[in-house]
């Protein structure tokens, strides 16, 4: 048996040992002067591998409206390459969003961020960084930040693997897995909901093409917040449906908005009994150029059929086969149809137009057939 105060001894020392290859600093540092940095190349922001992490104008927005609000913020970690000149390697939503706001983002040259989103002072919503009142423009030139800086002196490889663990930790969580973390700050009562409704067996079957990695990420849940944002707030929707849904939830979760939760667990029952009835595990997939089934999910076929059929759930017996098969005959033929191919296939498809669009075409076809 190894002697336990030796080999506690060894480990110390073996720890120790990494703990000397580290040499990191603290700075405080306001945002002008991160914004003169990059100016004066002594700041590299943009490495290609940060080009992965991306926020949409909604989060930088509401990450300035922090700024101005003095909201804390996490502190940004640099590796120091030479003598007053580092390299980002966590933070660059945060440092980019300010550089956007300012004009100055390196890859939106001669753009600035209009503020959209703000949810705390909604008045922020549609200002440049130039139609601030000055008080506002000087209070967000001086805001601090705190800068981790780790040392050239340290092992090379700790940039590797200080980069690995701040920007994954092991798995990066999914915008529902977050919502469903954030959300609990506010009340969790649509959130159970949805979860609660992600296990209903017509439901599941429907969706049941969604890949692996998908349902991890809690797509399955994703899914039935998309059906009831939409169903319920599509007036509100322009663009960005990630920001639209996550919107949406916080209006229920903080009753701003009504939402029967009796009412609405029966719409989301039959509709789902009457997809699956009809075409089952297909419920969302696509078709070959010769017009057969393939094993898919299709998100734009999701939301078409889901919603296309709202206004006609009164009308629908998912009990009566005579309904059912005729209704899956129109169904399909609604997939084989070279028109609804080409506004469910095509890029370009997320506004709040064509959405409509689609969600049209299952309507009037299924009006017809009833």
């Amino acid at each position: 048996m190894p002697d336990p105060q030796v080999v506690g001894y060894e480990l110390i020392t073996a720890v120790n040992s990494q703990i000397e290859k580290i040499r990191s600093r603290t700075l405080d540092l306001s945002f002008n002067e991160l914004l003169d940095m990059h100016r004066n190349a002594e700041l590299i922001i943009d490495p290609e591998y940060q080009r992965l992490f991306r926020w949409s104008e909604g989060n930088q927005s509401r990450f300035i409206e922090s700024l101005i609000l003095e909201m804390p913020i996490p502190p940004i970690y640099v590796i120091e390459l030479s003598e007053g000149t580092y390299e980002l390697i966590d933070g660059l939503q945060r440092i980019s969003s300010y550089l956007y706001f300012r004009g100055e983002h390196p890859d939106k040259k001669n753009s600035k961020l209009v503020l959209t989103g703000c949810d705390i002072v909604k008045e922020l919503n549609g200002h440049t960084f130039d139609t601030l009142p000055a008080a506002l423009q000087i209070k967000l030139k001086r805001n601090f930040v705190r800068v981790e800086v780790i040392r050239r002196e340290s092992d090379k490889r700790l940039r590797y693997y200080v980069f690995k663990r701040l920007n994954t930790g092991g798995e990066l969580l999914s915008e529902q897995e977050i919502r469903n973390c954030t959300i609990r700050l506010l009340d969790n009562t649509f959130n159970d909901f949805i979860i609660k409704l992600a296990e209903n067996s017509d439901f599941k079957n429907c969706v049941s093409n969604l890949s692996e990695e998908k349902m991890k990420q809690k797509g399955n849940q994703e899914l039935i917040l998309r059906f009831f944002a939409f169903k319920n707030d599509h007036e509100n929707y322009v663009h960005g449906v990630s920001d639209f849904m996550t919107k949406y939830m916080e209006k229920v979760s903080q009753k701003d908005i009504p939402f029967d939760y009796a009412a609405e667990e029966l719409i989301f029952e039959k509709t789902f009994k009457i997809l699956n009835y009809t075409l089952e595990d297909a419920a969302f997939s696509g078709t070959n150029a010769k017009g057969n089934l393939v094993a898919t999910f299709l998100t734009y076929h999701y939301e078409a059929f889901t919603l296309g059929l709202q206004g006609y759930l009164d009308k629908i017996d998912p009990y009566n086969k005579k309904v059912i098969a005729k209704l899956k005959e129109v169904l399909l033929s609604i997939k084989k149809d070279a028109e609804f191919r080409r506004m469910t296939t095509d890029g370009g498809k997320n506004t709040a137009s064509r959405l409509q669009e689609r969600v049209a075409f299952v309507e009037e076809k299924v009006g017809k057939a009833l």
